[in-house]
């Protein structure tokens, strides 16, 4: 039986932190940004934790 693999666009893109919550980036920060406010932009460039309701699923997506 092959090895469980985890999920590599899940590996790049989330980070797990020691408390057991998980960073990831804003969406819409790599195009038109020319129509964003600066403090929006200020904003999305922030790390944001994941929702509760996606916590599950990205936390069986990095599992291996």
């Amino acid at each position: 039986m092959p090895k469980m693999k985890r999920h590599s666009g899940a590996k790049k893109r989330f980070k797990v932190t020691a408390n057991g919550k998980i960073k990831a980036r804003h969406a819409t920060t790599s195009h038109n940004t020319g129509k964003k406010s600066a403090k929006q932009k200020r904003h999305l460039g922030r790390p944001v934790s994941v929702s509760d309701n996606d916590k599950r699923a990205v936390e069986r997506m990095l599992s291996s």
